[in-house]
């Protein structure tokens, strides 16, 4: 991947960043030693390495829903609401 001061004005553009000059000459040098030092990667052998999906041993824990008994009716828990319409509470308008 070539990196240039075009580059980093389309990324800056897109990041919606405003850059001075001399920060986008900087951020070109940094950003082609960051993708060359990374590029060494290429260079090793993987071949017989399995790849690493997972780094812990984890697995889901399923379990059955199970429907309990309430303490409290419907009527009671209603009751504890500031407002309520339609038999539900009703609560203020977040956006």
């Amino acid at each position: 991947m070539e990196v240039d001061v075009s580059t980093i004005k389309h990324l800056a553009r897109l990041s919606d960043f405003r850059l001075s000059e001399a920060e986008e000459e900087s951020l070109a040098g940094d950003l082609k030693s960051i993708i060359n030092y990374i590029s060494e990667l290429d260079k090793l052998d993987t071949s017989g390495v399995e790849p690493t999906y997972q780094v812990f041993e984890m697995e889901n824990v399923w379990r059955e829903d199970e429907i309990l008994p309430q303490d409290a009716s419907r009527e009671e828990l209603l009751a504890l609401t500031k407002e309520e319409k339609d038999n539900q509470i009703k609560v203020p308008k977040v956006l």
